[in-house]
């Protein structure tokens, strides 16, 4: 024992600890609880006892260099830490750094993906870039269709085969192929449609749709399911379904929520009628789901799909949809305290 105490001894003179880890490193091999230094305190019972006292001289002196050693390296790297965050600059102002906040747009999509998210439905995403099939075709636009009239696409190739989606339908169409009904899914998206911009237009906007598809989905819960969205989106007590038309889904409907005429607002959004118009939405139409692969006599589903943009210039009052695109920071700032 004492020529192993010696020996450490003579380590601890050459010893370098070159940072932190290594400094716990040492102090656990040596003083902690299963460290060196205790193995040698109770060695102290192997040693004849005329020898005792000088192999606890030994012990004590190597615990006394052992510590010092520690506190000094300790010492030596908190000083360099403490150094190293004071090199600050005082001559810059003391006032915090100004917080971003989310864009009206992100916060519109947050709230109705969570709405759905609660009842089960899954988001998916698609490309915004997409070929004629998925974005015409598949949803039951033929190539002399007029209803591909309504939607003034943009072509990025001669043969018009690729193009800026003009709905997120196309995402609708890449999950009936891709899944198995049950399907469940919500879907955000921008969108492209070479329209003139005005206070209520723009050539790019940002859609919402929902997909449900299992065996034996009729209208009554795609109604279930709107009121649902209408009464947590916006407090509404009753909607109303008028009939509509979209190639992709039959029968179709646009959904219009109760606003009442109460207040001078009210009057003015809903011209008048108390009835507001929010989304479009319908049965998928058989052959939509032939296209897909998924076999109409045993599933049918419904779909529906709204405009974010519309939603948040109704939530926020915003008198102008091109405030939303334009980085304003005077606009943005008004929306630091949104959740």
């Amino acid at each position: 024992m004492f020529e192993k105490v010696k020996a450490e001894i003579e380590l601890l003179n050459d010893i370098q600890i070159a940072d932190k880890e290594a400094l716990e490193k040492f102090r656990i091999e040596y003083i902690g609880t299963k460290g060196k230094l205790k193995d040698f305190f109770g060695g102290i019972k192997e040693v004849p006892n005329e020898q005792k006292k000088e192999y606890g001289l030994l012990v004590n002196g190597l615990k006394q260099k052992t510590e010092n050693i520690y506190e000094q390296y300790k010492t030596q790297f908190e000083t360099v830490t403490i150094s190293a965050g004071n090199n600050l600059d005082l001559s810059k102002s003391a006032d915090p750094l100004p917080l971003g906040s989310r864009h009206p747009i992100q916060l519109v999509k947050k709230e109705i993906v969570e709405i759905f998210t609660r009842i089960g439905y899954v988001m998916e995403e698609g490309p915004e870039i997409e070929d004629d099939w998925h974005n015409f075709t598949a949803l039951n636009f033929p190539p002399d269709h007029p209803a591909r009239d309504m939607q003034d696409t943009y072509f990025i190739s001669e043969d018009k085969n690729a193009l800026l989606r003009t709905h997120t339908s196309t995402v609708q169409v890449r999950v009936m192929q891709n899944q198995k009904p049950p399907i469940r899914s919500i879907m955000p998206g921008r969108v492209f449609r070479n329209e003139t911009i005005s206070a209520r237009s723009h050539c790019f906007f940002h859609q919402i749709e929902g997909l449900y598809i299992d065996k034996g989905v009729s209208f009554a819960d795609l109604k279930q399911t709107l009121l649902y969205f209408a009464k947590e989106m916006f407090g509404a007590t009753k909607i109303r379904l008028r009939p509509s038309y979209f190639p992709f889904t039959e029968p179709s409907a646009e959904m219009d929520i109760w606003k009442g005429t109460e207040t001078e607002a009210d009057y003015r959004i809903t011209k008048g009628t108390g009835w507001l118009e929010v989304l479009g939405c319908g049965m998928v139409d058989p052959n939509v789901l032939k296209n897909c692969g998924i076999d109409p006599e045993e599933y049918s589903g419904f779909a529906f799909g709204m405009g974010v943009d519309r939603m948040a210039l109704l939530k926020y009052q915003i008198p102008d949809i091109r405030l939303l695109s334009e980085n304003d920071v005077r606009f943005l700032k008004q929306f630091e305290a949104a959740i």
